[in-house]
């Protein structure tokens, strides 16, 4: 039975566990499938996930980062915190055509942010935010390790043999690989709602 260390090896874990040579070429798809529904969820989001933002304004507007799943904090450099609002609480407090000035205000606009009021100069724009991670399959060389297999194999092998499971429609195997996933899954909050309590690093 292969230890989870690497995305290979992960691979080969859940292949073992399948015990089923016909699935084989499909695993890379259960991982996929279990990861994309991981980080849709934002009680996941751990700190692990943190990117900086540093950019100036342009045009306006600036670009929404590559991964970018929410902020934690953002600023105009020199300045002050900006308020994180909708488009339709931006555009109807600080009209396009309006005056404009120091930004006070922050929203997403499809793959822009944009300001309020509009800027009257080309400001810094600073803060912290989630981003998500480079797929797991982007290891495959295993030069490094994906942080979730080397902090928590068992919660992604976990996910992954349930939607094993499912795809070759083992209804049985399901609830016992679900019900290990989500024990695993409480103690990865637990442990994230801890360390953001504390600012302290909880896990390696």
């Amino acid at each position: 039975m292969a230890v989870v260390t690497t995305y290979s090896t992960l691979v080969t874990a859940v292949q073992d566990y399948l015990a089923r040579s016909d699935v084989a070429s499909f695993v890379p798809n259960f991982i996929q499938q279990w990861e994309e529904r991981f980080f849709r969820q934002p009680r996941n989001h751990g700190s692990w996930m943190d990117a900086t933002l540093s950019t100036a304004i342009s045009s306006s507007v600036i670009a929404v980062p590559s991964g970018f799943l929410k902020f934690r904090n953002c600023y105009v450099s020199g300045y002050g915190r900006l308020e994180q609002v909708t488009p339709e609480q931006l555009y109807g407090r600080y009209p396009r055509d309006g005056d404009t000035g120091l930004p006070v205000w922050i929203a997403r606009v499809g793959s822009n942010f944009e300001f309020g009021p509009v800027p009257d100069s080309n400001y810094t724009i600073k803060g912290t935010y989630r981003a998500k991670p480079t797929v797991m399959r982007s290891y495959s060389g295993d030069a490094a390790a994906h942080w979730l297999i080397v902090n928590a194999p068992d919660l992604v092998l976990y996910g992954a043999l349930a939607e094993a499971e499912a795809f070759v429609k083992n209804d049985a195997r399901i609830a016992t690989w679900k019900a290990l996933y989500n024990e695993a899954l409480k103690d990865y909050r637990e442990l994230w709602f801890d360390q953001e309590q504390s600012g302290q690093e909880v896990l390696s």
